[in-house]
């Protein structure tokens, strides 16, 4: 069983920064690829960012040049940090993995999200 975590969100101004964090835990083979989505009210859930293993990395056309994402291998952590903070950037974040465990194959795993909240 493999579970991610995910912390740092919160109320933030806009302009503000927020470092939102992901760590997976279990019986971890390897992770592939780490990504962050995000969730607004009413509307649907949207990839925001993804890493590759290589570290390759792709983002939505809207935080580009705004938002970084980065990953720490040996621990099993993902990063999303997150600059110049609009209002539309409000939402639920979700971290999700590409996890081979030791008796699986491949699996998309998804955090319980966290909220991030741009408001003055």
């Amino acid at each position: 069983q493999v579970r991610l975590e995910e912390s740092g969100g919160g109320l933030v101004q806009p302009g503000g920064s927020l470092r939102l964090s992901c760590a997976a835990s279990g019986s971890i083979f390897r992770i592939n690829t780490m990504g962050w989505y995000r969730q607004a009210p009413g509307k649907q859930r949207e990839a925001v960012a993804v890493i590759t293993s290589g570290g390759s990395t792709n983002y939505a056309d809207s935080v580009k040049g705004r938002f970084t994402i980065s990953r720490d291998n040996a621990k099993n952590t993902v990063y999303l940090q997150m600059n110049s903070l609009k209002p539309e950037d409000t939402g639920v974040y979700y971290c999700a993995m590409v996890v081979t465990t030791m008796l699986d194959p491949p699996y998309d795993y998804w955090g319980q999200g966290t909220q991030v909240t741009v408001s003055s």
